[in-house]
């Protein structure tokens, strides 16, 4: 008779395959490539959760429930103040400490993350790119256009507005390079009526904007610390590099909340 063994710390959360994953590709190996794959690894894994949270989220928003979409925003905020943190991590290795291993990088690439492209697509974003860096990976292809048939966070912000009695008015996908949405006059009025008669919806809308802020601080941390290690040398997979990393920056994914600052 088999005796099954307890649950464990190492077995529960499978330590030995974690610790086994960190497999270096420098010959001889340099010390600061096992930094550059655990900070990777660790944003996935961040950015799993966070498409965790997102399903959560939308599902709460669109069902009208206000506190929890609160409560998870926050858990969603501190996520990517981790996120922007991680990046003091990085920039300890120095550009001629990366350049020691950057050839055995081959064609693997920071764009080819699934993951982040799914969430630039949840957060209403559209462009070549999402595709073009994996034509040849149809898996990632299936998973990305699957994406982009889901609701998207301002859908789904909208659809709370609407279930809390506000006129606002669902957004028209029209655009395929950059935001999906026009920004939208009368929307911009119906924030103006909520941010002055409706405090918790008002709460919520002031989270959004500091997802928003949060998103666009973490690309400037992002853009800068690929400049000061490679310069305007082109990205591993043939990107340009930093050039296109600045278009990405100080791209509001909720233009409609930055506008009404200016009429409040």
């Amino acid at each position: 008779m088999s005796v099954s063994k307890s649950l464990t710390y190492t077995r529960y959360l499978k330590i030995d395959e974690l610790l086994s994953l960190q497999q270096c590709k420098s010959d001889p190996e340099e010390h600061d490539e096992t930094l550059f794959i655990i900070i990777h690894q660790t944003y996935e894994l961040w950015f799993r959760q966070i498409l965790h949270e997102f399903k959560l989220l939308r599902q709460e928003l669109s069902a009208g429930r206000t506190w929890t979409s609160i409560r998870t925003l926050r858990r969603i905020l501190t996520i990517m103040k981790t996120l922007v943190g991680q990046i003091d991590i990085l920039e300890t290795m120095t550009p001629l400490s990366f350049n020691m291993f950057r050839k055995f990088l081959d064609s693997s690439s920071g764009f080819q993350s699934v993951q982040f492209r799914e969430m630039e697509i949840i957060c209403g974003l559209r462009y070549p790119l999402m595709t073009e860096a994996h034509h040849d990976n149809e898996p990632a292809l299936k998973i990305i256009r699957s994406r982009m048939e889901e609701q998207t966070l301002w859908e789904a912000f909208i659809a709370y507005l609407q279930r809390q009695g506000h006129p606002a008015i669902t957004p028209k996908r029209v655009n395929e390079h950059g935001l999906l949405f026009e920004a939208s006059p009368h929307n911009q009025q119906v924030l103006i009526e909520v941010m002055h008669n409706d405090p918790e919806s008002s709460l919520l809308s002031e989270l959004f904007v500091d997802f928003d802020e949060g998103l666009q601080e973490w690309r400037y941390r992002h853009v800068k610390m690929v400049e000061r290690t490679i310069g305007t040398k082109k990205g591993t997979g043939g990107s340009d590099g930093v050039t296109y990393l600045r278009k990405t920056t100080n791209n509001a994914i909720f233009p409609d909340l930055w506008a009404i600052r200016a009429h409040i």
